[in-house]
């Protein structure tokens, strides 16, 4: 029995074909046409029809096409009650591990012990500091550079002489602590010495930045480009075509006004603004606030005391015992407890990265930005939102990256190379920095770090095939998982090697 529904599309349909039939159209031709016709436009029409048509019917319906909620096609995104329920499962989670931790190793926090190791002091060498020796002697190396910049800048030496010189200088800057390690009676502290390297390692980054971007005014200047600045499209309503001249003078001295121009940023104000400034690129002018904030100011000082504090605390009480329980497994080459250990290492390490990544980037950085009145807070992106490795390594620390790009991945670009052989060498640099920091205070040559770096471009590729081909969600977590497992089983492997060589066991 026909509905009513075939009625009007039986109807439809002959209206179709009569109407191609008086427009000369053949029989196969009104045929293609109608199945063409259908499979596009057509379709929603009887869709919507039909629904118009189950309507009406007595049997009251109530279903309709619909997809469940957790399928993707259904383009349903609040889940903040899973978030709410996810939070609340960490923090039942959390607590219960503190309390198997402090019934199991008892209190293990004391915060006297870590004065006591970061200065590297140590009975049996007469009660020296050899870390904050060091530590202030990095204050000399700039100054001698400052010393060199003026020197090429009154024609003293030249810029080719300079520059070996700097080179040089800043070499010797970065192999000090290898020097005082390996040459000296000196009792370091591996926190100590730590400290030291990481200090000497953003040094040595700024202070190539300083003498790279001198180098390039001196280029400017010597191309008679130094007085020639970028004029600002203002709209000048009083000049007339004829003063311009008079006109664009005066725009320039306006715009030039307060500005620094080389040779006249050498001096030691400029340049120690520079290394305490929140950023590894050198710029004679940088971007100033008017203002610090008080109420802000406090938040951060306040934040950086007790993430400090909760640092130390989650390291001593949660992380020494739980790498030192995964010594034997890693002995043993047992890994079925190598990956329990792992798992288990994996959570409070991850908790203590991110409190080091928001005391260092948003806390610390803020804090020093706000008292030097630096204007650039952008210290970060949202790498938490990363699609691929690439953008996270982008992203996550962006004083790094920018110094990556603006220092090597462009100055490699501009000689000739490809885009591709500037990105391996921007990973080589910071993959050998990476081991710097961790084999020199360790004073044993590893090479996890460095192979955990230049692992990322082809884990890149990687990421960007699940992005691609699983959708951006798959790639977020090749992001995430990377994150919480590669770091535990490099820092598992360091100490393994560190415990046999110095404890022999």
């Amino acid at each position: 029995m026909r509905t009513d529904f075939d009625i009007y599309r039986y109807a439809t349909v002959n209206s179709y074909c009569t109407q191609n039939k008086k427009m000369g159209l053949k029989e196969d031709d009104t045929t293609l046409r109608y199945r063409r016709a259908q499979s596009v436009t057509t379709a929603e029409d009887i869709t919507e029809k039909e629904k118009k048509a189950r309507r009406s019917q007595f049997d009251k319906p109530c279903h309709k096409p619909r997809d469940s909620l957790f399928s993707w096609s259904s383009k349903f995104t609040n889940f903040t009650g899973l978030v709410n329920w996810g939070f609340l499962m960490l923090t039942i989670s959390g607590l219960r591990l503190c309390l198997e931790n402090f019934l199991k190793y008892g209190i293990r926090v004391n915060p006297f012990e870590w004065v006591i190791v970061l200065t590297g002091y140590n009975e049996d060498y007469n009660h020296q500091y050899p870390s904050v020796i060091l530590l202030i002697f990095s204050g000399v190396i700039p100054i001698v550079c400052l010393l060199v910049e003026k020197a090429i800048a009154a024609n003293v030496i030249s810029d080719r002489v300079g520059g070996t010189i700097q080179i040089l200088i800043i070499l010797f800057e970065i192999s000090l602590p290898v020097i005082a390690l390996n040459l000296t009676n000196q009792e370091f502290n591996i926190v100590g010495i730590s400290t030291v390297c990481m200090v000497y390692l953003i040094l040595f980054l700024k202070l190539w930045s300083y003498c790279q971007t001198n180098h390039w005014c001196r280029l400017a200047a010597k191309g008679n480009h130094s007085n020639s600045m970028r004029r600002q499209s203002l709209s000048m309503p009083n000049c007339n075509e004829l003063d311009i001249a008079d006109c664009d003078q005066n725009l320039d001295n306006d715009v030039t006004t307060g500005i620094v121009q080389y040779p006249d940023n050498l001096s030691l104000k400029d340049l120690f603004y520079f290394l305490l400034a929140p950023t590894l690129c050198y710029e004679l002018n940088f971007p100033r606030t008017t203002r610090i904030r008080k109420r802000f100011l406090i938040k951060r000082i306040v934040e950086v005391i007790f993430g400090v504090n909760l640092v130390m605390a989650l390291f001593q009480q949660w992380m020494i015992p739980a790498v030192q329980n995964a010594l034997d497994p890693f002995s043993q080459m047992d890994y079925v407890r190598i990956v329990e250990r792992l798992l288990k290492l994996a959570v409070p390490n991850h908790l203590l990265w991110l409190c080091f990544f928001y005391l260092t980037f948003h806390s610390f950085l803020n804090l020093m930005g706000e008292l030097l009145h630096f204007a650039d807070r952008n210290f970060y992106g949202d790498w938490w939102n990363a699609k691929n490795i690439s953008i996270f390594w982008s992203s996550w620390n962006m004083p790094v990256h920018i110094w990556a790009v603006r220092h090597v991945y462009v100055p490699v670009t501009n000689m000739g190379y490809s885009k591709g052989v500037s990105a391996i060498l921007v990973f080589f640099i910071s993959a050998f920095f990476h081991e710097y920091v961790v084999s020199v205070p360790l004073q044993m040559f590893r090479v996890w770090a460095f192979l955990g770096m230049m692992a990322q471009p082809p884990l890149a590729v990687i990421s960007k095939v699940f992005e691609q081909r699983l959708g951006d969600r798959w790639g977020n977590m090749v992001v995430w998982a990377s994150l919480i497992l590669g770091q535990p089983l490099a820092i598992m492997m360091y100490y393994h090697d560190y415990a046999v060589a110095h404890f022999n066991s």
